[in-house]
């Protein structure tokens, strides 16, 4: 047989196989972490209770975001509207697409949210959005604070492991973006 079929074949069968390895590794949502439990303030605590806007909330997310990710390559930056949107951007084959993916946001009984998506974009892609959770969750280092959890879909912001200075701690209380209604609680240390 010629040389150059055969290495046409070989050659054609890598690329097939590293299509076909790409594919399950993206495709495969994997196993979510499980959640933390809550942290609870161990000192005596009084609360403040701070109502809050969208636009409140959008800014001072974004400060903590920027923090916490200083020097990453991807930048995500989070929009507060009548959902939670998320937007960052990927890089497939030296295109720049824009990702947004937009969120509801759950108030949890322990005053931590989970975000649970709703729908996403990439550029023109038809992307499922595990696939794209899973993604984010792989190539960028979001701050300790917040999960991704591809396989059920949601984004886990733990409000009690936020670095606050001073050794306080946040909850959210009520969570209604539609009524523009965002109450959060501070619970700070009586030492």
């Amino acid at each position: 047989m010629n040389p150059w079929k055969i290495s046409f074949f070989a050659l054609a069968g890598l690329i097939i196989a590293a299509i076909i390895a790409l594919v399950l590794f993206i495709g495969n949502p994997g196993e979510s972490k499980p959640l933390p439990e809550a942290k609870l303030m161990q000192t005596p605590a009084n609360v403040l209770t701070v109502h809050s806007t969208k636009e409140d909330l959008q800014g001072i997310a974004n400060t903590y975001i920027r923090k916490a990710m200083k020097g990453e390559p991807l930048p995500v930056t989070m929009e507060v509207r009548d959902d939670v949107i998320l937007l960052s951007e990927m890089t497939v084959f030296s295109y720049t697409l824009p990702v947004q993916m937009h969120f509801n946001p759950v108030v949890q009984e322990d005053g931590n949210l989970i975000l649970k998506q709703s729908s996403m974009e990439i550029g023109q892609l038809n992307v499922p959005p595990s696939t794209v959770l899973k993604i984010l969750q792989d190539s960028v280092a979001l701050p300790p604070w917040m999960i991704v959890r591809p396989k059920e879909e949601e984004l886990f912001i733990d409000l009690s492991r936020i670095p606050v200075s001073g050794n306080l701690q946040v909850k959210a209380k009520t969570f209604n973006l539609a009524e523009d209604e965002i109450i959060l609680e501070i619970f700070i240390p009586n030492e």
